[in-house]
Parts: C-alpha cells; sequence; structure tokens
C-alpha cells in the first residue's frame, strides 16, 4: 500500500537521545525503510518532490530534519560523527533494526560513516554529490551560511550548470520545492548552517595517515551517483569514492553540477530503484 506523499506526509515527531526529532514517512510500507539524508542548510522541504515521490512508489521513505534544523529541537551537533551517532538514535526509536539510506552532499558523508560504523544496521547505501573524509578540494570555502538568504541563487548556481537544458532543468526544480503547501518546515538558522558548514570543512581536512582507509570497510552495496561538473564536491571525489569502496558502482552524469539526480531525475530514479529492489 502507497502511504502518503511528499506533498501530503503529515510531520510527525519522536524523541530519542533528548532530541525531539521532526520526520515525514510515506511510500510503500513492507521492505526495509529508505532513510533520506539531508544536505547543508537544508530542511524536509528541501528534497525534490520528483525524487521523494519516485522512490516512495517503490519504497517505504522517511526524510526528517537532523537537531536543531527545522521543526527537530535541539542544538545542531558539530562534526559528522555526532550527526551520524543521532541519525541512529532516531531510526533505532522508529524501530527500525535495518534501513537502506540516501545521503546528499553532508548526508552522503553521515551515510558513509553508517555504513562504516554500524555495519549490521545499513543495508544499502546511495551517495548523491559526495565525497570521502579528506577528499580532493574539500575545503568548502566558498560556501557560507550567508548564502541560505537568496537560497533560489545559491541552488540555480550551485546545482545546475550555465548550459541551457540544465537551467531548464532548474526552473522544474525550483517549481517542484514549492508543491508542498500546507504544513511546510521551519527555515534553517544561521547558526545551524554555521555549525553544519563547520562539521563539512572538518571532513574534508586531509589526515595525517590513513586518508581513504575507512572507505574498504564500507562493504555494503553503494550506488554513487555524481554530476561531472559538479562546482560543490569536485567529480574526482566520486572515483575515489568508487575506487576504494570494495561494493560499489558509479553513475556520472554529463552536463550536472551537485543537483545531478534531479536534473537527471527519470535515469536517476530507475537506476536508484533497481539497485535497492536487487538481489
Amino acid at each position: 500500500m502507497f502511504i502518503h506523499s511528499h506533498e501530503t506526509a503529515p510531520t510527525r515527531q519522536i524523541n530519542a537521545g533528548g532530541i525531539t526529532f521532526a520526520y515525514r514517512r510515506f511510500g510503500k510500507r513492507g521492505g526495509v525503510p529508505l532513510l533520506l539524508l539531508n544536505y547543508f542548510a537544508a530542511n524536509m522541504d528541501d528534497w525534490d518532490p520528483k525524487i521523494t515521490n519516485g522512490l516512495a512508489a517503490e519504497h517505504d521513505v522517511i526524510i526528517f530534519d537532523y537537531p536543531g534544523i527545522g521543526k527537530s529541537s535541539g542544538k545542531t551537533p558539530a562534526g559528522v560523527e555526532a550527526l551520524t551517532r543521532q541519525c541512529v538514535d532516531f531510526f533505532r526509536a522508529l524501530g527500525f533494526k535495518q534501513v537502506d539510506v540516501m545521503g546528499f552532499s553532508l548526508g552522503g558523508m553521515i551515510s558513509q560513516q553508517l555504513a562504516y560504523e554500524y555495519p549490521d544496521l545499513i543495508r544499502r547505501v546511495i551517495l548523491l554529490g559526495t565525497g570521502p573524509r579528506g577528499g580532493e578540494d574539500m575545503t568548502f570555502t566558498e560556501l557560507s551560511a550567508e548564502e541560505q538568504e537568496d537560497p533560489i541563487a545559491l541552488l540555480t548556481v550551485a546545482f545546475f550548470t550555465t548550459s541551457e537544458k540544465s537551467k531548464a532543468a532548474a526552473r522544474d526544480y525550483i517549481q517542484r520545492l514549492q508543491l508542498r503547501t500546507a504544513d511546510r518546515d521551519d527555515p534553517v538558522s544561521k547558526e545551524s548552517a554555521t555549525i553544519e558548514l563547520g562539521s563539512i570543512r572538518e571532513w574534508g581536512t586531509i589526515p595525517p595517515t590513513g586518508r581513504y582507509a575507512m572507505l574498504a570497510d564500507i562493504h555494503q552495496p553503494t550506488l554513487i551517483v555524481h554530476g561531472a561538473k559538479d562546482i560543490v564536491v569536485t567529480p574526482i571525489n566520486a572515483y575515489i569514492l568508487a575506487q576504494h569502496i570494495p561494493n560499489a558502482q558509479l553513475v556520472m552524469y554529463p552536463d550536472a553540477s551537485h543537483g545531478a539526480q534531479s536534473q537527471y531525475a527519470e535515469n536517476f530514479l530507475k537506476q536508484a530503484n533497481i539497485f535497492l529492489t536487487e538481489a
């Protein structure tokens, strides 16, 4: 049974680890739940409805706000490892013993940490527009918390390229973000955005030893999706992930930046749904 959609799913709350998490759950029940992990300075309304509904047609989809983000309580934790632990608190509170995860950008960093640190809890992993710890050119000096003051301009420039085809995809994407009209999420505060920015910059810092060592211990089937012209996370990082994660496959979309999965939504959904359901 398909229950609700991105546009109609009610915002629910659950207490876990001292945090009241806001979340929405919709889609086809009965299989392994698919937990979506969001990008920098994003709340539940920032997920592309074409992507979430397309996944929900085949899967039990859960989107949620990190602590201190949107309608979730508490203070946004500093560091990917701390965010990871609180994500585990959240889905354990929902009663899940195992989940699939799809992480976009910051969410992809958390997804890697989840798969590495909690291998028994994670079945399959989809990584969107993200990179490994200590990856190439992942200092994120071009990002700032102030950029969220003009989110449409930020998304258009960062998520899409300057080609006419990509700019048309950007316009469609921006329109889709407004499809949910009732029970919208709360804006992300500048304080929380600043903390998240610190977390992704720390993740991108090159460690003194064992730069990509953790990737060898991510044994879950992993689908890596990236734009060939991503200006936020340099595409070389997708190749590094594919090279070092033992059971990984890489999809690189042409003429696409950070929002490649939305620009190529139909193709992405076909590939993602096959990946999540294959034996």
